[in-house]
Order: structure tokens, then sequence, then C-alpha cells
């Protein structure tokens, strides 16, 4: 089921009040704690970096294929394919285990399905038929919030940062360079509809709708 997702960046100053906001009428997400939680994903491209030049050139319909684990953590790894038209996304998700992790960041195919649904068979395809290897690694801490009806999520990504040393993806050591002036990312997911309370709480003027991705930016950092 495709969900919306919009995407706002916040300057810092109005950060800390839409996020007391958010805090006194949604849930925390159950993975967060006091500081919330920090997120790396090692982002594939193929050859022709064409999900890359989607981006760049605004194309609403386009893909992105990442391997993301939390707080630096290999307990769990997730294998994800996401899918974006416009405003709307779908993620197809499975996870692997290090070994497989190891065996992906290397160029290689590891045992799926015969399911052209699976993210497992579409990332063997895609490594297969277009060369899908390892890009960059984006990184960032997400402060997360739910509500149950429309099954709303709103989350806070800040300090973006990305790395080129692939090899060491998960490596608490490992060295970032930083974009300037990313500031906040808010970003808005839920399936058929926002209830109104929270849209109105979502209400301030200094933030702006962006379709700048993380992958993106964290790309261009390395492009000169």
């Amino acid at each position: 089921m495709y969900r919306v997702e919009d995407k706002y960046v916040l300057p810092m100053t109005d950060f800390w009040l839409l996020r007391n906001r958010i805090e006194t009428i949604l849930s925390p997400d159950s993975n967060s704690n006091e500081a919330g939680y920090k997120i790396s994903s090692v982002y594939f491209d193929d050859i022709s970096d064409t999900h890359l030049r989607d981006t760049v050139d605004g194309n609403p319909i386009r893909q992105k294929y990442r391997i993301r684990i939390y707080n630096d953590s290999f307990k769990v790894i997730k294998l994800e394919v996401k899918f974006k038209q416009y405003n709307r996304v779908l993620k197809k998700a499975q996870k692997i285990s290090a070994a497989e992790l190891s065996k992906l960041l290397n160029g290689e195919t590891i045992e799926s399905p015969n399911d052209l649904d699976n993210a497992r068979t579409l990332f063997n395809l895609a490594i297969v038929e277009r060369g899908l290897r390892p890009k960059v690694i984006v990184t960032y801490e997400r402060r997360a919030f739910i509500y149950p009806a429309g099954n709303v999520r709103i989350t806070f990504d800040s300090n973006l940062r990305g790395s080129n040393q692939l090899k060491y993806f998960g490596d608490k050591n490992l060295v970032y360079d930083y974009p300037e002036g990313t500031g906040t990312v808010l970003e808005v997911k839920y399936d058929e509809f926002l209830p109104k309370f929270i849209a109105q709480s979502l209400e301030i003027n200094s933030m702006w709708q962006t379709a700048n991705s993380k992958y993106r930016i964290c790309r261009e950092i390395f492009s000169n």
C-alpha cells in the first residue's frame, strides 16, 4: 500500500517549538528514547547512477535501494526497496544477516525466493542486470512519533552526515563529512488521511516543503 510522505525543512529555531507540540499529542515510537535513535543506511545505485539522476531531475516516479541499521548495531539489518510516485511511497523490506550484508556490499547476490515482489529478489535482479553497487553511507538522528488513526508517523531527522568509507558501514568510529545548511527535516507519513488536529499542530510559517533526498545530499558531498 502506498503511503503519503511529505517532507519539510525546519529552521532550528522552530524545531524545538514544533517537537514540543507533537510530543503533547502523539506517542513516541517504541524504538525511541529521550535522545531518539541513530539511523545509518548504505544506498545503492546502478552503473548509470539512475536513481541519483532521477532525484536531481525531479522525476516524480523513482526508486531507491538501501540497507539500514540502527544505533550502529547489526542486530537488525533491513534490506529496503523504496518506490516513490509523487508524494506517495511504497516500501518493500526484508531482514538480512551480517553475512548477507557483506555479500551485497561486495556486489554479490544473496539467497532469495522466486518472487518479484520480494526486496531480496529485487536487489539481486538490480545487481545482475544493472550493476547495482553501494554508493554512500547516510547517517542522522531521528525522533519519531505515531498516532494510530490514519497510521500517522511524524519524524524529525537532524545532524545529517555522509561517508564514502563503505567497507566500514556500521563502525562507530566511521569518519563523516557534513553537508552545509540542511537544517532539520520533518517527515509526515500517513495512509489515507491526516487527522485535522495533527495538521493544525504542524502549521509553522517558517518551514517549507522539500523534495531533496538525504541520498542526493550526501552523494553531492563527494561529487567534487
